[in-house]
């Protein structure tokens, strides 16, 4: 049985990067005045082909909850359908979408939290983060965490390829606990911040908490798993296996872990 799908139209379209094809794109629903969604869930969006066959995309929400309007990233795929079809939308264009899915959702109530993403895994940190740390609204400049400590580890090849470096920069700036950590695989001789994968970045944050706190420990299976800090992963699959697995050699419970991959 098909699902409902509902009119969203693109108010605004921006290329974050033109050696990536990444775009960044905020829809409002045609005929709703709220869309209610968990930051760090996604949507599909649904479209005919040119052959006639009805494609559907899965794409997280790039932003936390905010009336009727959600913003995706998308980056532009050779050959594939979907991201070709958004990329080349002029701002008025309407598409249709379904949902809310998924279960990739902060743990409540906040507690510490470890983001890791590469690429447009970006996208439901971004939500995270203004969920945390709205800039806007009744509870602009607030802290939602309670004070935690939030580690943003954000993990691509080139410098033009960090997606909303200027976002996670300012929040960085205005909250002392949000930590903003960029690190780029290819990066130039004359790059002056981190180098290399994420997991060397996490695994630094995992060994410094643990000199001030110690290990987390085991909980048994079926106990009720309350913990101090929780890791969110979204990106490709071998950089999920391996964060995951990093977590695992500290003795983090699974449950702790939590993640989404998209390929």
């Amino acid at each position: 049985m098909a699902r409902e799908t509902f009119p969203a139209r693109l108010l605004k379209k921006v290329c974050l990067s033109e050696s990536a094809q990444c775009y960044h794109f905020e829809f409002e629903l045609v005929d709703r005045e709220s869309f209610v969604y968990t930051p760090g869930q996604f949507l599909s969006a649904v479209a005919v082909d040119g052959n006639g066959k009805t494609q559907t995309r899965a794409y997280s929400i790039a932003s936390a909850p905010a009336a009727n309007r959600f913003d995706l990233c998308v980056n532009r795929v050779e050959g594939g359908f979907f991201s070709n079809y958004l990329a080349d939308l002029p701002e008025g264009a309407v598409i249709q979408i379904h949902g809310p899915h998924g279960h990739f959702v902060l743990h409540q109530p906040p507690v510490e939290a470890i983001f890791v993403a590469t690429g447009t895994g970006i996208a439901p940190m971004r939500a995270f983060t203004q969920e945390l740390f709205p800039e806007t609204g009744p509870e602009a400049g607030a802290d939602r965490s309670g004070g935690r400590e939030i580690w943003c580890v954000y993990g691509t090849r080139h410098e033009s390829e960090l997606y909303y470096r200027e976002y996670f920069e300012r929040i960085a700036a205005a909250h002392s606990n949000f930590h903003y950590i960029p690190t780029l695989s290819r990066a130039p001789q004359e790059w002056t911040g981190h180098r290399g994968y994420v997991q060397h970045y996490v695994g630094q944050i995992l060994a410094q908490r643990e000199e001030v706190k110690g290990k987390t420990p085991p909980v048994p299976e079926g106990a009720a798993a309350e913990f101090d800090i929780y890791t969110y992963i979204c990106g490709l699959n071998n950089m999920v296996s391996e964060v995951r697995n990093l977590l695992a050699e500290h003795g983090w419970h699974r449950k702790q872990v939590v993640f989404e991959r998209y390929d």
